[in-house]
């Protein structure tokens, strides 16, 4: 029996597709995170710093979106309860104070991060 994992229909719409590429392009198709520690790897994939799930109203903004390897983004997620890890809070954090500093923190956005 082989198993299927379902895909979201929002990741197989053009508007994702057109936000991804231009993400991916944004960050020179290679890891925020490895990148960070000096480490030079190709991005695999875009990430929602905060969860589609949480802030559906974020899903497209480009603050919130992030190149990264698949290594690194299974770091950000505990994969058996979906909850975010220690660090992917970290990275929540980092981006609310990155936003403040800027001046642009959405009003929705909790300056707490961890449910």
């Amino acid at each position: 029996m082989k198993y299927e994992k379902r895909v979201d229909p929002f990741y197989k719409s053009k508007k994702w597709e057109r936000k991804r590429q231009k993400i991916l392009r944004r960050d020179g198709y290679q890891c925020q995170l490895s990148k960070r520690y000096g480490k030079n790897r190709p991005a695999e994939m875009v990430h929602h710093i905060f969860p589609r799930e949480d802030y559906p109203q974020f899903e497209l903004s480009e603050w919130n979106l992030i190149s990264l390897c698949n290594a690194e983004h299974n770091e950000l997620h505990d994969r058996f309860s979906g909850e975010m890890t220690e660090k992917g809070i970290d990275l929540q954090k980092r981006t609310i104070r990155k936003l403040k500093e800027n001046g642009k923190l959405p009003k929705m956005v909790s300056t707490d991060p961890a449910p």
